[in-house]
């Protein structure tokens, strides 16, 4: 299971209404690539595939392909503002470390 905070969902649905997006769900995948391996993707996508694992959390869909679910499952994606950055934070049970910027990571 994949889930997303409230703070987070908040802001997933102020970025859909600000783009005129409401509606679609949120895409999480993971890519190659970033100095660890590994990097995280979002976006807004109107439908899951057939082979999509769906999620619903705090009023959010979430879709997930098969492949990427492999390194996700459990992952809990809060939303952080601060001194060190904005963004996304995944909180990912499934890694075995990050790059020094925090924006990559290895299983």
């Amino acid at each position: 299971m994949i889930s997303i905070t409230q703070l987070a969902a908040d802001k997933v649905k102020q970025i859909a209404q600000a783009e005129g997006l409401v509606g679609q769900g949120l895409r999480l995948r993971v890519i190659g690539g970033g100095c660890a391996g590994f990097q995280y993707d979002l976006y807004f996508e109107d439908s899951p595939t057939d082979l999509d694992e769906r999620f619903e959390s705090n009023g959010v869909a979430l879709f997930v392909d098969p492949l990427s679910f492999q390194y996700l499952d459990g992952t809990v994606i809060d939303f952080v503002e601060g001194v060190n950055g904005t963004g996304f934070k995944f909180g990912n049970p499934n890694i075995s470390g990050t790059c020094g910027c925090h924006s990559s990571y290895r299983s």
